[in-house]
């Protein structure tokens, strides 16, 4: 995993930004790159047996309590996905 993925998967995160107004109250969010970590490196370990949007919902829900589902999740995971090259 590259620092250039990690910075590119991060700004699909920032922008889309799922917390919303309450971003800004998360006091270690650093520009969602955690996260981007954590989904670069579980599309990687679990590769074709998880779908990118369910791996995105499950991480973002787990790190902020949030009630994402997968439909929601689709299109950053796309951007992701292409990113990492994979078929999304």
């Amino acid at each position: 995993m590259s620092e250039e993925q990690i910075t590119a998967v991060a700004n699909v995160l920032a922008q889309w930004n799922p917390l919303g107004a309450a971003a800004n109250k998360v006091a270690d969010l650093d520009g969602y790159r955690t996260e981007a970590t954590d989904i670069i490196f579980g599309l990687k370990v679990r590769g074709n047996s998880v779908k990118p949007e369910r791996l995105v919902m499950e991480i973002l829900n787990q790190a902020f309590d949030l009630s994402l589902n997968p439909q929601s999740c689709i299109a950053p995971a796309q951007e992701i996905a292409a990113i990492l090259g994979k078929k999304g």
